[in-house]
């Protein structure tokens, strides 16, 4: 899991919005500040350019070797289109029979049902974190659709006041964000379960007037610990 924020980033402009929700997958790439060897990895696969080129290796690696294949090779786009279409359509994607095959619908349910509740449990404590007294925040998870890969989600809190933007989040909010996965309900089954019912983009609403006293107090509390 990633989390968006401008701190986590080193091209934040991609985070500007006019509208919420603000969604990254196929319109923009983002640049992670720092980061993993595999998270990098994992956000070049998500380029289909990358993909693409990467499925015609096979074309490549007879021209480089074989002069008099070269002709034949450089002549059918048919049968190098088709080999795209295997990649993305039968290794990397699954069909709706194999998504049926994943999990009972109803088991699925549950999973985002408990994903869910946990977003709105580390939304209300962002919002105490940050003061945030009025509008509506919003937790927006998106997760790739390619299914025989690491599941790569991205995470971001929004909200509309005083305009449409993404919450700038510091590390005490990256880490609170982190208890969306755990052993009993994990990303994977995140992105089984949201693979299963064809929707890759899940998203949770508050109401920042709704936040217990009690759970600002308990933020303000933290805060004053964390600066001693």
């Amino acid at each position: 899991m990633f989390v968006l924020s401008p701190e986590t980033l080193r091209n934040p402009g991609v985070l500007e919005t006019r509208s919420l929700p603000k969604k990254i997958f196929g319109r923009v790439q983002v640049i992670p500040r720092g980061g993993s060897v595999g998270l990098w990895a994992r956000l070049l696969v998500e380029v289909q350019l990358l993909r693409y080129l990467t499925a015609l290796l096979p074309f490549v690696i007879v021209l480089l070797f074989s002069r008099d294949l070269a002709l034949p090779v450089t002549q059918a786009p048919l049968a190098m289109v088709l080999l795209i279409g295997v990649v993305e359509l039968k290794i990397l994607r699954l069909s709706d029979k194999a998504r049926e095959r994943l999990m009972d619908e109803a088991e699925a349910e549950r999973i985002i049902d408990a994903v869910s509740f946990r977003a709105k449990a580390a939304l209300r404590r962002i919002a105490a974190r940050h003061g945030i007294e009025a509008g509506e925040l919003l937790l927006f998870a998106e997760q790739s659709e390619l299914a025989r890969l690491t599941p790569l989600t991205l995470v971001s809190v929004q909200s509309a006041e005083p305009s449409p933007h993404v919450l700038d989040l510091d590390e005490g909010d990256r880490d609170i964000l982190l208890a969306l996965f755990d052993d009993i309900v994990t990303e994977r089954d995140f992105h089984r379960a949201n693979l299963r019912l064809d929707t890759m983009m899940r998203e949770v609403r508050i109401e920042a007037a709704g936040v217990s006293a009690h759970a600002r107090l308990a933020a303000w509390m933290d805060h004053r610990m964390a600066e001693a």
